[in-house]
């Protein structure tokens, strides 16, 4: 089993930075998929980034160019880095982890992010 807990989330102006942090327990965080999602009210939830054991990302069009996602495996962490920040980006961020070959699908509790002026 495996538990995530997101950190970060918060109130900015239009424009800023936030750094989102997703702490996991238990083992085998190294070979999950990582991810962060988001849901904004009255939407459904939506892919933001993903990187994979081997590193590789993968980004939601919305945010290329001004979010990266990344990971410390010797602190079961994965972190997004958010800049350029847009009252679009309002939403409730989870961290999700994911082991295909043992079917194995985790998500965080999640962390509100408001950019507003």
């Amino acid at each position: 089993q495996v538990q995530l807990v997101e950190s970060g989330g918060g109130l900015v102006q239009p424009g800023g930075s936030l750094r989102l942090s997703c702490a996991a327990s238990g083992s085998g965080f190294s070979f999950y998929i990582m991810g962060w999602y988001r849901q904004a009210p009255g939407n459904q939830r939506e892919l933001v980034a993903t990187i994979s054991s081997g590193l590789i990302t993968n980004y939601a069009d919305s945010v290329k160019g001004r979010f990266t996602i990344s990971r410390d495996n010797a602190k079961n962490t994965v972190y997004l880095q958010m800049n350029s920040l847009k009252p679009e980006d309002t939403a409730v961020y989870y961290c999700n982890g994911r082991r295909i070959v043992y079917n194995n699908n985790y998500w965080g509790q999640g962390t509100q992010v408001t950019v507003s002026s």
